[in-house]
């Protein structure tokens, strides 16, 4: 059973105040971010406890904002779109949820990977999906992608609702779909009857088991030589973090909500 989160907050970027004895690669003054949701989380917080592994210094052209913004979200979309999908060159790649957070970085992520890439969301965000890299955006409430007659190599899906019948009627015949986030019900489907996943050929169907800051430096490598950039929607002072959450949950964000400490550290 999982710990009593007291304090929310997972993505975090600021500066080292302390460290402790044994810590070796990060000193006072470095500038740093990372996860904590494997951590303990709080980072909702104007200073919070993490240890070594959870951080990793920031580039120095790269803002705390910035870097508040990437850590879970682009790490969810390398992880599900390299690692667990495979994602090669020149695939037909589609990402429902491309509007958001972990959507515009996948959108950018897929077309470094040499992929034709499709972004379904809803009509506020195609442009945002657009900007994103996307070469073809769908509004899903004017057109069903797991009915439209396309067969995509692979669907990262971050808001996923269809049925696994759908999906496998979306996919290419040696395709793979991996959810990311959406439907508790499907997600249980997924973890409970993943052997089902044989039934349907070569087709794959699963769910992404995000690892907390495993492939942070590659991500890193990626925004110095310009390749991907977060998109941010809004930001919000500590103070208003309930509004911030407000917003967050409506689903309207185009990108990421980053919240402000102070003038000189964020979170």
């Amino acid at each position: 059973r999982p710990k009593k989160i007291n304090i929310l907050g997972c993505d975090i970027a600021g500066r080292v105040e302390a460290v402790g004895a044994k810590v070796t690669q990060l000193k006072v003054g470095d500038e740093v971010f990372g996860d904590l949701s494997s951590a303990g989380w709080r980072g909702f917080a104007e200073y919070v406890c993490a240890p070594e592994h959870a951080l990793t210094t920031k580039s120095e052209n790269m803002t705390f904002e910035q870097a508040a913004a990437i850590s879970q979200a682009a790490l969810l979309a390398l992880q599900g779109l390299r690692d667990k999908g495979q994602i090669q060159s020149g695939q037909r790649v589609l990402i429902n949820g491309a509007g958001g957070g972990v959507g515009t970085f996948a959108v950018q992520l897929a077309k470094f990977f040499g992929a034709q890439v499709t972004g379904v969301d809803c009509s506020s965000k195609l442009d945002i999906i657009r900007l994103a890299g996307a070469d073809e955006v769908i509004d899903y409430s004017e057109l069903d992608f797991t009915k439209n007659g396309q067969h995509y190599d692979l669907i990262l899906d971050v808001a996923a609702y269809h049925s696994l019948t759908d999906y496998k009627r979306a996919l290419s015949p040696s395709g793979h779909f991996v959810m990311v986030g959406g439907s508790m019900g499907l997600a249980n489907q997924l973890i409970l009857f993943g052997w089902l996943n044989s039934t349907f050929g070569n087709k794959s169907l699963g769910i992404l088991m995000h690892k907390a800051n495993q492939g942070l430096s590659f991500i890193k490598e990626l925004y110095d030589a310009g390749k991907i950039v977060p998109i941010i929607d809004r930001t919000y002072p500590l103070i208003e973090l309930a509004e911030a959450l407000k917003y967050f949950e409506k689903g309207q964000a185009n990108g990421k909500i980053v919240i402000r400490i102070n003038d000189v550290n964020y979170v």
